[in-house]
């Protein structure tokens, strides 16, 4: 079996020692102010996963606010421990704020690991489609019109009532009848002081004018 070709790159080279040496400082300052054991080696591994984790947020291009935010953050706690070994601060005798900022970063750098790895998750999450917004592959199914309800066929016109059956002249009259058409003739003549007419005793009495004739024959 053939070994892989190892390929020196001058880029990661340079990559890996200033990891080291970053890596260095931050734990020398770690155990300058009261960290000690694998608490002082925690703290650069804390630093550079937050660094890492800013980076890969601003290169998925998503919240790139959040991740500047905490970029920043972890750069200037990495920039400041290369700058306090120096020479400039005196590791013998750290300040107490120092020694406050270094209790508290690893508070920070949990809120900002959180933040960054719960905000990608939700933006992964979010839906692209909703109730509001269809695919844009998706085309909107036409609306189907409700069928057109047939009109009812048109109603024939109904027939004319049949006019009664003509009483022919001479046709038995009922007696009643006779009897209230006097009464109507009798309440005309006091009222007009004229005899009833056939013509008007057919409308007060409502029947064919055949039988109105036979009636007017019977009262006359």
């Amino acid at each position: 079996m053939r070994a892989l070709p190892v390929r020196v790159d001058a880029v990661l080279i340079q990559a890996v020692i200033a990891a080291a040496l970053s890596f260095a400082h931050l734990h020398d300052l770690a155990v300058a102010a009261g960290q000690d054991g694998w608490k002082a080696w925690a703290y650069p591994v804390s630093v550079d996963l937050l660094l890492v984790a800013a980076w890969k947020r601003l290169r998925s291009g998503e919240s790139k606010a959040a991740g500047w935010c905490w970029f920043l953050v972890a750069l200037t706690a990495s920039l400041g421990a290369n700058v306090a070994t120096a020479g400039l601060l005196d590791l013998g005798n750290v300040p107490a704020w120092l020694r406050i900022l270094v209790a508290g970063w690893p508070a920070v750098a949990f809120l900002g690991g959180t933040l960054l790895a719960h905000g990608a998750a939700a933006d992964r999450a979010e839906p692209t489609t909703g109730p509001d917004r269809l695919p844009a592959s998706a085309d909107p199914e036409p609306e189907t019109l409700p069928a057109a309800v047939p009109e009812p066929p048109a109603r024939a016109p109904e027939a004319a009532p049949t006019a009664l059956p003509a009483a022919p002249p001479g046709a038995r009259v009922p007696a009643a009848l006779v009897e209230h058409a006097r009464k109507v003739a009798a309440d005309h003549h006091t009222r007009t002081g004229a005899p009833i007419d056939i013509a008007t005793l057919r409308a007060r009495l409502g029947v064919p004018a055949p039988l109105a004739e036979a009636i007017a024959a019977r009262i006359t």
